[in-house]
């Protein structure tokens, strides 16, 4: 555990120092913007602060494998971490391409453009995350049989490397970036299943073990800019990248059905946006009070749209801790499935 201490510790406190440092140079030098659009007047703020965690993560990386190698000789596990390291730094790198490539300038955000933000095609975002999951498949990673609750074990075969692995990386990531764009969100429900699966993969003894607590790690240093009301937007190189970190940590770990059950609020929404061709926004319509009116009226399309027809109209707080309790219920059930099945 020594090594895995020293990289989250590392992790962390490059993340808190990174990212005020990150909200200039964005703001300042590359002109990075994007609005903040559930507020008043709704502010242009610097983006794709997801760049801070990926620099946080790979100090932490670095520098738990310094530890592992030079102070205690330990050279397991490293392909298959360095392989989903890899995997995970494509996925922040997407993310990181649709930032740059789809933000307008400040001066035509005067203007009154209505949308700064255009976007990739979902055709295009699913197309481009493919790649990602070439180094866990060409590594063999992972256990062709996957434990799942109430049914059993199951073996996979060759259909695990070839369909399964691809598909998760595929999933996870357009997934997490589908639920997204308030204040925290991403942040805080990201705390709340890496840190579960964290957790799960300790007891366990999977190796993914330090890609999750170093991934833990950045998330924690992060929050406090990005909490409500945020300082910098995430932007999908932070979105992308936690989908790379839930895939690569189940695969790595064999917790794939934990894996499932963390991520079912993303799975719901998935459907929830199918309904609408993947067309809907998350978002809701600000009134004068600064509270979120449903885009869709009674029609949902989002989490998010059932979390604002719940009751009196919510403010982008209220929605931000529906969120988290949301996919917190859903971390809590997977480890009470994991305490139930192996103790």
């Amino acid at each position: 555990m020594l090594a895995e201490a020293i990289a989250s510790i590392v992790a962390f406190f490059f993340t808190l120092i990174a990212t005020p440092k990150l909200v200039r140079f964005f703001a300042f030098n590359l002109n990075l913007y994007a609005k903040d659009m559930q507020k008043p007047g709704k502010p242009v703020l610097p983006t794709s602060g997801g760049i801070a965690l990926v620099a946080g993560f790979i100090a932490g990386f670095f520098t738990y494998i310094a530890v592992k190698v030079f102070v205690f000789n330990d050279f397991s596990s490293l392909v298959y971490l360095m392989a989903g390291t890899i995997a995970i730094l494509i996925l922040a790198f997407i993310g990181f391409f649709d930032d740059l490539s789809t933000t307008r300038r400040p001066k035509e955000v005067k203007k009154g453009l209505k949308d700064i933000r255009v976007g990739l095609s979902q055709k295009t975002k699913f197309l481009l995350t493919i790649p990602s999951a070439i180094p866990l498949m060409a590594v063999n990673a992972g256990v062709h049989t996957i434990f799942i609750p109430f049914i059993g074990s199951v073996d996979f075969g060759i259909f695990y490397p070839l369909f399964l692995i691809p598909l998760g990386f595929v999933f996870t990531s357009n997934a997490v970036n589908m639920l997204a764009g308030f204040n925290g969100s991403e942040a805080g429900m990201g705390i709340a299943y890496v840190a579960t699966l964290a957790i799960i993969a300790f007891l366990s003894g999977a190796i993914s073990f330090p890609i999750l607590i170093i991934a833990l790690a950045t998330l924690l240093g992060y929050i406090r800019y990005n909490w409500y009301p945020a300082m910098i937007l995430p932007g999908d190189s932070l979105t992308y990248f936690l989908g790379g970190v839930v895939a690569t940590g189940v695969i790595l770990g064999n917790i794939e059905s934990y894996g499932v059950i963390v991520m079912i609020p993303f799975i719901i929404e998935f459907f929830l946006k199918a309904r609408a061709r993947f067309k809907a926004s998350s978002l809701g319509i600000l009134q004068k009070n600064g509270k979120l009116k449903a885009p869709y009226g009674k029609k949902i399309y989002s989490l998010t749209h059932v979390i604002m027809n719940l009751g009196k109209p919510k403010s982008e707080k209220e929605v931000l801790y529906y969120m988290i309790a949301i996919e917190s219920v859903f971390c809590i059930i997977a480890l009470l499935v994991f305490f139930w099945i192996n103790y």
